[in-house]
């Protein structure tokens, strides 16, 4: 790998500026990224080659097909790799990933984050505690939060879900002006649950 960069004699010969370009060129084929198969990774021995303003060069060894990219300060990539003959294109390939890297970044940014915040009940809840969960609820669900309001049954409790079932729908009620339900109250093991999530979400 790499053997044509380095013939000792070439090296000898190589001089001032041309001796600058020589190993500037050839730490840029070095540090390629990984992430498809460049330059010196194609294996294929024929591909069909598109240079970097989109023209067709038509069917080229592989080595002559690197050798068009080095003469150009650019990078060889294979981008369509089940073709026959494969098709590589001429490209500066740093760059592209910058570019892709710079895209997915801005994605990620307009990406909003919707956290789940549980709200934990009982079936015998008091008015007092109820108010203060449903308030907890309420400032969850105008950050953008979704939250989750759950119930565990105790002991025999189990045997009146329709008591938790009343508590949970009390609170998808008093939260119907700034949320949706987004899961309707069930059971899960010994506990109850229901899943608000707030109406600007999108």
């Amino acid at each position: 790998m790499y053997r044509h960069f380095f013939n000792v004699k070439k090296q000898q010969r190589l001089v001032g500026e041309d001796r600058i370009y020589f190993f500037d060129n050839l730490w840029r084929w070095l540090i390629i990224s990984k992430d498809m198969n460049v330059n010196e990774k194609i294996r294929a021995r024929e591909v069909r080659l598109i240079d970097s303003n989109g023209d067709q060069l038509g069917v080229k060894s592989r080595q002559e097909a690197l050798e068009i990219a080095q003469t150009r300060n650019l990078d060889l990539v294979l981008v369509a790799p089940n073709a026959k003959p494969p098709v590589c294109r001429i490209m500066d390939y740093g760059k592209y990933r910058f570019e892709q890297q710079k895209k997915e970044k801005e994605a990620r940014k307009k990406q909003k984050v919707i956290n789940v915040k549980e709200v934990r009940l009982s079936p015998g809840i008091e008015d007092h505690d109820f108010n203060t969960k449903l308030r907890n609820a309420r400032k969850f669900l105008e950050k953008g939060d979704k939250v989750k309001a759950s119930i565990r049954f105790r002991g025999r409790a189990i045997t009146h879900k329709e008591l938790g079932q009343e508590v949970l729908e009390k609170m998808a009620e008093e939260c119907k002006d700034i949320s949706t339900v987004e899961t309707k109250p069930k059971m899960e093991g010994r506990s109850m649950f229901l899943m608000l999530a707030p109406i600007n979400e999108k």
